[in-house]
């Protein structure tokens, strides 16, 4: 632990305390795409199969279990809750989203540390959240304005993402066996996704106006 991974940490706990609070303080998921939440429920359960292997501290079982549950539950209010639902962009998030998912685990079987299971699906987990912000981003883009909280949502997003580059960067410098190369390769990919929301975020709150994507 370092302060560069509790800085990724804590703003990915926030991007998704600031999507709850929109769900349930607005009852809305408007600009929310499903699914990118639904592949990052696929992301996290496939990531963590270790917790029923191994155990590694309290702090990072908690993490663990926080975000599959969270992630579930934002997919399950987006899909069945009677209010919430109704709100859903449905035609706006058009994503074949399965492209990604099969490109992921088609990497995740030529390209991982360990031929096993688990290790497997760790690969494949970590292409998949690498690309998994797409729908978002088309979503966004497609329907041109961004509501406040979808727009802190992304950029705590990206952010975290942010953070764990400089984690990586300083566990190569000070860890003699860092080979997490995957982990790198890929938070790079991810981060890059964001540079064009982050560059029109920052021109809104320069301007102190309203977060516009275009089309």
């Amino acid at each position: 632990m370092n302060i560069f991974r509790l800085a990724g940490d804590m703003t990915h706990l926030i991007s998704v305390l600031v999507l709850l609070l929109k769900i349930y303080a607005t009852k809305s998921c408007s600009g929310i795409s499903l699914k990118t939440q639904e592949l990052y429920a696929i992301v996290f359960v496939t990531r963590y199969l270790d917790l029923f292997t191994d155990f590694i501290s309290l702090y990072n079982t908690v993490m663990k279990l926080v975000f599959i549950g969270s992630s579930l539950a934002i997919v399950w209010c987006m899909r069945y809750h009677r209010v919430v639902r109704r709100s859903y962009d449905r035609e706006l998030d058009t994503f074949r989203y399965w492209i990604l998912l099969g490109a992921s685990f088609i990497l995740a079987l030529v390209l991982h540390e360990k031929f096993t299971l688990q290790e497997v699906f760790w690969a494949f987990s970590i292409y998949l959240e690498a690309v998994a912000i797409l729908p978002q981003l088309v979503l966004l883009q497609r329907s041109g304005n961004v509501d406040n909280l979808a727009g802190q949502y992304v950029f705590f997003l990206g952010a975290y993402r942010a953070f764990y580059i400089l984690n990586w960067i300083y566990r190569y410098l000070t860890e003699q066996r860092f080979t997490r190369w995957i982990s790198c390769v890929s938070g790079l990919v991810q981060t890059a996704l964001y540079a064009d929301f982050f560059y029109y975020y920052f021109i809104s709150w320069k301007n102190n106006a309203k977060l516009q994507l275009p089309a």
